[in-house]
């Protein structure tokens, strides 16, 4: 797979063995397109508000705390549906609370890159993303 933020591409490899379900709800909506924003009360990463976006996938390989390049889907619950990209260190929360995300896919590449894109999404703002094959 491969996910572009800001012009910028990144490799990244699906989790199957670890979030089957949420991988295959993924791939169902590829490419996705979106924005990248900022996380406001999880550390170092960056996060795409997904509302009510229902993948109907429930927890499995489950996370507060994901590695860099690490992505996670929280599913709904106790906050909205939402992905988080880890660039640096993270325990995923919202105004709710801790939340725990299915880490369903890794980014393999350059995690110095995505480190910078992070820290100018935390000064300059929002920036496209795109999740292809």
């Amino acid at each position: 797979m491969i996910i572009e933020i800001d012009n910028y591409s990144f490799d990244a490899v699906f989790e199957d063995d670890k979030s089957p379900q949420t991988c295959d709800a993924f791939r169902k909506v590829m490419p996705f397109t979106g924005e990248v924003v900022h996380v406001r009360w999880s550390g170092e990463g960056m996060w795409i508000p997904l509302g009510d976006m229902d993948f109907s996938v429930g927890y499995e390989d489950a996370t507060s705390y994901p590695a860099p390049g690490h992505i996670l889907l929280y599913p709904k619950g106790k906050s909205e549906t939402e992905i988080l990209i880890a660039y640096g260190s993270v325990q995923f929360a919202s105004k709710a609370g801790t939340l725990a995300g299915n880490h369903f896919a890794t980014i393999v590449s350059d995690l110095a890159r995505l480190k910078d894109i992070g820290v100018l999404t935390l000064w300059e703002g929002k920036k496209n993303i795109r999740f292809e094959m």
